[in-house]
């Protein structure tokens, strides 16, 4: 019997949920928006790099093109390497490109009685035969509609695209006030370079952020205007960027993507021994993160700019914050064509930017919010049931309630993959593609409903201690092997995947551990 699986989003994880689900039998249906493969990639920045090392960011059985020598390939690289992807494993006749999922809709029993089940989706099954779910998808070529039906959904439909996420002001300080022109990171990345360039050439810009995309998007400007329009940089928080990943020479793999660094970690739902362990061996956690911080403040001069976070550097990476500066980000910020400003509440005036505290506006002609985006937002409205919204979200306190990061344990016959982040988001999404495909093949059962609410609340509780303020952005970055040795267990694998105690403990774990054998 045919089992037709719904793929929304040919992004990274798209495109591994497709390979994955093909390779066990079924028919994958990849429904794209956009009239390529790439998710954010097709749209970025023209100077865009990978944010991770490429070793790290890699398919485990398609690794890198020798031709490929850089550490931190550009954005164009990173489409090239995708789509050869697509390509090697056949997957382009499985994806309908400008098919924009309008919502989905499931068809099953009543919501009474969904709510009385103690397994997922009533008997613990991938494929229910009671249900199945609707997707109405809006052709954007000849703007049709067509509703197609799927035994299985998986939503991969990323969280930093699409939605932006917009300041709100007080009345009377909105960007209504301003004469200028105001716009969202996501406008200017959705031009073409040479629009992009000459929209920012000449103008007083202000970008608001301190991210990834801020910290681009600024040096785009210094480059275009120089000290005669300088950028000002308006953000919120300091945040530990690095420029390389070899703390006083020292790989950072080696400080955090080991088991060994995860010892220092209290980890969800890890036993008494390894609990003792982790607080007996705190001072070396601290000790860590001190080696780090250290090297970042000397080689950026951070004490100089007034720009040493409050917070530490296992914060950072907990909640997957690391963000790779530009080259030479400080070097403009020292000959003046970049100018910091802290600014934890703003407004708008006629003139620009007027800082809460301050009366002198900050003159600009446009400003550039690389605030981020509202993912949370964009899987919600996705539902048409209000139920389902509400569960998809869960508490406003508490991060999504995903059981492996993947399954919401009260919404049958449905995945999610590409919301919760990693230190490297394709190594994660191609293990969690691994794990659901492992699943509809019934190598494995999901356990009770109430014992999967009872897994997420643990993993909750471990990104509130170390995330911090950040809990809700679902980050998995300092136990990334231990979150991969339950995927492991689950689909019958062994966990240890290095030869002998010492490499085991100490080797840096990546894409390549984990190849098909």
């Amino acid at each position: 019997m045919e089992r037709k699986v719904g793929i929304i989003g040919a992004g990274i994880s798209g495109l591994l949920a497709c390979k994955y689900t093909l390779s066990k039998g079924y028919t994958p249906v990849v429904f794209e928006s956009r009239s390529s493969i790439g998710g954010v990639w097709t749209k970025t920045l023209e100077t865009t790099k990978l944010q991770t090392p490429k070793p790290i960011f890699q398919f485990s059985d398609f690794p890198w093109p020798s031709s490929v020598v850089e550490d931190f390939p550009s954005h164009s690289q990173v489409l090239d390497y995708l789509q050869s992807y697509v390509h090697h494993f056949g997957l382009l006749r499985h994806i309908k490109f400008n098919s924009k999922v309008l919502s989905i809709a499931y068809e099953g029993p009543p919501e009474e009685e969904m709510q009385a089940w103690e397994l997922w989706g009533g008997a613990g099954e991938p494929f229910g035969s009671k249900g199945k779910w609707n997707l109405t998808v809006n052709d954007t070529h000849n703007l049709s509609t067509e509703v197609y039906q799927v035994d299985f959904l998986i939503l991969c439909i990323g969280r930093f695209s699409d939605v932006p996420n917009i300041p709100e002001f007080p009345a009377g300080k909105g960007p209504e006030m301003f004469h200028g022109k105001v716009i969202h990171s996501m406008e200017y990345a959705a031009m073409d370079f040479e629009r992009a360039a000459e929209f920012i050439k000449g103008k007083r810009t202000t970008v608001v952020g301190f991210q990834k995309h801020a910290l681009d998007i600024a040096m785009e400007c210094s480059t275009a205007n120089g000290g005669e329009h300088p950028c000002r940089v308006l953000y919120k928080t300091e945040h530990w960027t690095v420029t390389d990943y070899q703390p006083w020479g020292v790989p950072l793999a080696y400080l955090y993507l080991n088991r060994f660094s995860e010892l220092l970690i209290h980890k969800p739902g890890e036993g008494f021994l390894l609990s003792l362990l982790a607080t007996i061996l705190s001072p070396v956690r601290w000790g860590f993160s001190k080696f780090v911080e250290s090297y970042i403040k000397r080689k950026l001069s951070l004490e100089k700019f007034g720009m040493v976070p409050k917070h530490s550097f296992l914060n950072e990476i907990s909640s997957c914050l690391i963000s790779t500066l530009p080259e030479g980000f400080y070097d403009r910020v020292e000959e003046g064509s970049i100018l910091l400003k802290k600014a934890p509440k703003f407004g708008f005036c006629k003139e620009g930017i007027v800082v809460d505290g301050e009366s002198t506006p900050l003159e600009t002609d446009l400003v550039i919010l690389a605030t981020g985006f509202k993912g949370d937002e964009k899987l919600k409205d996705i539902f048409v049931s209000p139920t389902f919204r509400d569960y998809i979200i869960g508490s406003p306190t508490a991060s999504l309630p995903l059981y492996r990061e993947c399954i919401h344990p009260r919404i049958p016959q449905l995945a999610v993959i590409g919301f919760s982040e990693s230190v490297s988001n394709l190594y994660t999404s191609e293990m969690r593609c691994r794990w659901v495909a492992e699943l509809l093949d019934g190598k494995f059962k999901l356990p009770s409903i109430k014992e999967m609410e009872k897994d997420a609340e643990r993993w909750d509780k471990y990104m509130k201690q170390y995330s911090g303020e950040y809990y809700r952005r679902s980050c998995i970055g300092s136990v990334h092997i231990w979150y991969n040795d339950q995927l492991c267990k689950d689909m019958g694998w062994n966990p240890k995947r290095k030869k002998g105690f010492i490499p085991e403990l100490f080797q840096p774990y990546g894409p390549m551990d984990y190849c098909p054998s």
